[in-house]
């Protein structure tokens, strides 16, 4: 077993500690252990010690080339030796861009853009009140959708909290908290029993349709197509948040797979394989009541909304998925890792659940598939987040992190997967040989 050279980014966490509450600019970052890290290229990581990793983190998900992919890096340059940022009026790339999400997600009549997903859904929100003149909001245990109060609670809540009144932080408003209501996923009963309980009072349902937040539940048959015939029939606008799914599992994202269409969409992460840009779009009717729109009522802006930088990055990476086979390559390894897991699993006779779709998957250390948040309850953590840390002495790095996700990018080769697949046989072996499985 190798184990990592972590003697300069120990000195420089202490460093970082100094100026920076806790040392990190996000709180999920904050994990042991704590590595700087100083490069990064294609499927490959290197912290400050050296120690290089095959990646599948990618920064919970936008890397869905690759880090620093050269046809994206050229075009962002491009775009910066002529333009930036005006503050006023429109930029040719803006349009380009818009163009193209309209020309290929289901939902997405109009479309505006912001700079993080929480700014997506926010306003998605926010219009959902408008357009319906409601106040209430259905979101599901387990799910995340941003850090806002509109939807900061029963994101990864203790056992004890599970469907209760679990702010996820302090400072939050108590009108904010007890106006989103909380559902179970794949439980069309408990939308429907919410919706008539809370009868003309509901304005919108917010859904990751794949709740990635929790490494990868899959919507059962019917589930989706479900939400969307309740939403019609009660007047609540249906939204999906296609942050993570979003050009990740197709690019029309899991809408176009699913084929549900919602009334709003927001989306982030791997439309711009790394570079900052958000989006929320949807059916012109709703999109024109922001104040873009000359008599719209619903504020919407930002200084950095549009900035040349995302835009380009944004329209290279979609590029690369309509003409190089992207999700072609990630789909097929994905597949390969996941059915290589399952060897592996089978003929060590180890009761372990690998999930996933496309380019995600993960292994869930319990008996069954996990249909929402409390099955996977049933998960055995500590087994989990050991296992990803004796991946990551031996090179391979996903969170050290309960129930998160793993990531495949174009820049991944067969290789990597066959070299991860042996790695992972090595410490399950390893595992059991101690007597954790």
């Amino acid at each position: 077993m190798s184990t990592l050279a972590v003697n300069v980014s120990k000195g420089l966490y202490e460093k970082a500690k100094e100026f920076t509450p806790g040392g990190v600019h996000t709180s999920i970052r904050n994990v042991e252990p704590h590595l700087i890290f100083t490069k990064a290229e294609g499927a490959y990581i290197y912290d400050a010690d050296g120690n290089r990793y095959i990646d599948y983190q990618a920064a919970f998900g936008p890397f869905v080339l690759g880090h620093r992919h050269p046809y994206v890096t050229k075009k962002v340059v491009e775009a910066l030796e002529r333009t930036d940022l005006y503050g006023v009026g429109t930029t040719d790339l803006e349009i380009e861009l818009a163009e193209k999400i309209c020309k290929h997600m289901p939902s997405a009549e109009q479309v505006l853009f912001c700079n993080s997903g929480s700014e997506a859904t926010y306003h998605a929100i926010r219009l959902c009140r408008a357009v319906t003149g409601r106040k209430k909001l259905i979101k599901f245990q387990g799910c995340y959708h941003g850090w806002h109060d509109y939807v900061a609670r029963n994101m990864l809540s203790a056992p004890d909290m599970i469907g209760k009144r679990d702010p996820g932080s302090a400072g939050m408003m108590d009108e904010a908290i007890d106006n989103t209501l909380i559902c179970t996923f794949n439980d069309l009963d408990d939308v429907q029993r919410t919706l008539e309980e809370n009868k003309g009072e509901v304005a919108a349902l917010i859904v990751e349709p794949i709740p990635h937040n929790i490494g990868c539940v899959m919507p059962q048959d019917g589930f989706l197509q479900g939400l969307r015939d309740l939403c019609s029939q009660h007047g609540t606008l249906l939204i999906f948040d296609e942050v993570i799914t979003g050009f990740r599992h197709d690019i029309g994202g899991f809408q176009k797979v699913c084929g549900v269409t919602p009334d709003l969409t927001t989306m982030g992460k791997a439309m711009a394989n790394g570079f900052p840009i958000a989006a929320i779009a949807g059916k012109k009717v709703y999109m024109q009541r922001f104040n873009t729109y000359p008599g719209g009522d619903v504020w919407f802006a930002g200084t950095y909304n549009g900035h040349a930088v995302g835009t380009a990055a944004s329209i290279a990476t979609l590029e690369m998925m309509e003409n190089e086979g992207v999700h072609e390559h990630i789909f097929r390894l994905g597949e390969k890792m996941r059915q290589g897991i399952r060897d592996i699993h089978a003929a060590m006779g180890l009761e372990a659940y690998v999930a996933g779709f496309g380019s995600v998957w993960t292994t869930y250390f319990m008996d069954r598939e996990p249909l929402n948040y409390t099955d996977l309850m049933d998960n055995n953590a500590e087994v989990y987040v050991d296992y990803r840390r004796r991946l990551m002495n031996r090179g391979i790095f996903k969170m050290p992190m309960n129930i998160k996700r793993n990531h495949i990018s174009f820049s991944h080769t067969d290789a990597d997967i066959d070299h991860t697949l042996t790695c992972i046989e090595d410490v399950l072996k390893e595992l059991r040989g101690e007597g954790k499985l």
